[in-house]
């Protein structure tokens, strides 16, 4: 056997990952960022430095781009767009392009409009620049790049804007809906002071100062923030989203986070996902599916938000978003 014959079956692979890799172009649109930082707690050292407002797109290139998937990614990560870079291949082979959009502030809630006006006009600006089809538009995402997806959305709908994407489904990966729950499960965590805290001081920081109280002194507020509460009893933000084909992602890991961190269910974002599907089928939404990821019993595997996202069969996912496509 020749040098060549036994190298090629490494040749054809090599070809055949490079094809892929190479039928895309990715294209970063940022602005210099901000010398100046904002408050995230109550401590002399509680600043967090802006970061780079802008965008990455990528683009497959040996098909029309016959969709587009937006994440809400921050740019301030060492791991920039780290959610995104998982679907490029996929999304590229069935063509779609994937966005990635920051605002300049760092860990944004979307609490305010003047960051959902931040976003939108850098998604229509990639849509025009780019010459975006505006049809098949999918959001996705883990923790807040999945929150921020269904503030925008709510803030679409509320809103009367020029450019309105033409959202066709949403990719929930195990984020927090309800911020009254989250609000009490870091009091918990606080009072018992079992974990790493702070993620529950900052983020109750966070709702405390931008919803002016707490569950207990603005109830309204807080139910107008989450897509979905079970304490809201009209559930009044579910209409916003009972148009779309909804894809969610759980990872209860009820084992790990009760051996790890004593959480009791009432401490997992697995609750919010069911409330919010329950909810949408109860209003009619027939486009829904749950995937509940199989339990890993091993303590030193970290569970979070990302580590979820990073589990997910990225090429199934890409399957159903293409499956829920229009021509």
């Amino acid at each position: 056997m020749d040098y060549l014959t036994r190298k090629l079956p490494f040749l054809i692979l090599l070809f055949a990952f490079c094809s892929t890799s190479m039928a895309q172009s990715v294209i970063e649109t940022y602005q210099p960022v901000k010398n100046d930082s904002i408050r995230i707690g109550t401590g002399e050292q509680d600043y967090m430095p802006f970061i780079q407002k802008g965008y990455t797109i990528m683009l497959p290139e040996s098909k029309a781009v016959k969709g587009v998937i937006i994440l809400f990614e921050d740019s301030r990560f060492d791991q920039k767009n780290r959610n995104a870079k998982q679907l490029y291949d996929h999304a590229a082979e069935k063509g779609f392009a994937v966005l990635s959009v920051s605002t300049e502030i760092p860990l944004d809630f979307f609490f305010s409009e003047a960051s959902m006006l931040s976003a939108h006009h850098l998604v229509h600006e990639a849509f025009i620049t780019h010459r975006l089809p505006n049809k098949n538009v999918f959001f996705a995402g883990a923790s807040l790049v999945g929150h921020r997806a269904m503030q925008y959305i709510k803030f679409l709908k509320e809103g009367k804007h020029e450019f309105q994407p033409r959202i066709a489904g949403i990719v929930l990966c195990h984020f927090t809906l309800d911020w009254t729950r989250k609000w009490h499960q870091h009091k918990r965590e606080i009072r018992i002071n079992r974990n790493d805290l702070w993620e529950a001081k900052f983020i109750n920081y966070m709702l405390e100062t931008s919803l002016n109280g707490t569950p207990y002194t603005a109830p309204e507020l807080y139910h107008d923030f989450s897509p979905y509460s079970y304490s809201d009893d009209e559930n009044r933000n579910i209409k916003f989203y009972t148009d779309y084909a909804v894809r969610a992602y759980a990872d209860p890991a009820i084992k790990y986070r009760f051996s790890r961190q004593l959480k009791t269910m009432y401490e997992n974002n697995t609750t919010d996902v069911l409330g919010f599907l329950a909810e949408l089928e109860l209003a009619g939404n027939e486009r829904t599916d749950l995937i509940v990821l199989p339990a890993e019993d091993d303590p030193k595997q970290k569970k979070n938000a990302q580590a979820t996202w990073n589990s997910i069969d990225k090429g199934e996912l890409v399957e159903w978003i293409h499956q829920q496509t229009e021509n």
